[in-house]
Order: C-alpha cells, then sequence, then structure tokens
C-alpha cells in the first residue's frame, strides 16, 4: 500500500524532469541553428562556401584559410591543451578579417550565437586575410613604430 502512495510522487518528479530537459534541448537546437546560420553567412561573405559552416573539421579549416594562416594550424586547433590557445586566436584573426577589433573575439568566444549572426547578417565587410595586421601590431611591435612615443622621436638638429 505505501509503495503506491509515493510512486505518484515519483512520476511527478520524472515529468517535471522531462519538461526541464526537453526545453533545454530545444534552447540548444534553437541557438545552434543560429550559430549556424551565422557562421554560413560569414562564410559566404568570406568568399567561401556556406555550407563549410556545417562540416565539424572543415569548417576550422576554412576559417584558417579566411585568415590567410597555413594549413598546420589545423593540427594545432585540434591537439588537445593547444587547441584553446590556437581557436581564441583564430577568432581574434577572423574578427580582424572583418575589422572588428578583440572585444568582438571575446563575443565569438563566448557568445557565439548572438556573434557569429552579427558578422554574418551585419554590416561587416570582408577587408581580406589579417595576418599580416596580426604580426605587425600583435605582440608589441606597435610601440617602436608610434610617432606620439616621445622616446622614437627622429635626433634633432643641434646647429
Amino acid at each position: 500500500m505505501e509503495y503506491s502512495q509515493y510512486s505518484d510522487y515519483s512520476s511527478t518528479g520524472m515529468g517535471i524532469f522531462a519538461g526541464i530537459f526537453f526545453t533545454i534541448w530545444i534552447v540548444s537546437i534553437v541557438l545552434g541553428i543560429i550559430s549556424i546560420a551565422g557562421m554560413w553567412k560569414t562564410f559566404e561573405k568570406a568568399g567561401k562556401p556556406g555550407w563549410a559552416a556545417i562540416i565539424p573539421i572543415y569548417n576550422i579549416y576554412v576559417m584558417i584559410e579566411i585568415v590567410g594562416k597555413p594549413s598546420i594550424w589545423l593540427l594545432w586547433c585540434i591537439l588537445p591543451c593547444v587547441n584553446f590557445v590556437f581557436c581564441i586566436w583564430l577568432l581574434n584573426l577572423v574578427s580582424k578579417s572583418f575589422g572588428k577589433e578583440e572585444g568582438f573575439t571575446v563575443g565569438l568566444f563566448f557568445l557565439g550565437f548572438i556573434f557569429w549572426p552579427i558578422l554574418g547578417f551585419g554590416s561587416a565587410k570582408y577587408l581580406g586575410p589579417s595576418a599580416a595586421e596580426a604580426q605587425n601590431r600583435a605582440f608589441g611591435n606597435q610601440q617602436f613604430n608610434n610617432p606620439n612615443d616621445p622616446f622614437n622621436q627622429p635626433p634633432q638638429n643641434q646647429y
């Protein structure tokens, strides 16, 4: 007699759990579709096939082509521990290829379902591979070419 009394509570709990799980599943699928659509459109803006956004490893390869890095980067983006750094770097180069700043890279990393559609469907234009810009400015080389730096002024004529 006592078993039937508790079985009502367990079936109610399982129903609530199933509803929560189903809701999370639907929201995840919708956010994934939004991210893929934004990535698809971004690839098309860069002159690459949009369908590459749905192929798991090929989409990384296409992003590497968009930013103008060598193909070996695909290996670095797949290897454990190293991939974290290289994937963030790759997202930074993608955002720079479209004329965006580092803040946009943070958005692509943490909120891709918002920032990929902004990049794909927004007014951002593909400016070309950003490898040259990243090599010239990203690692502190900018300080040596800054004309406003008081220590980087041409020598004054003493006469």
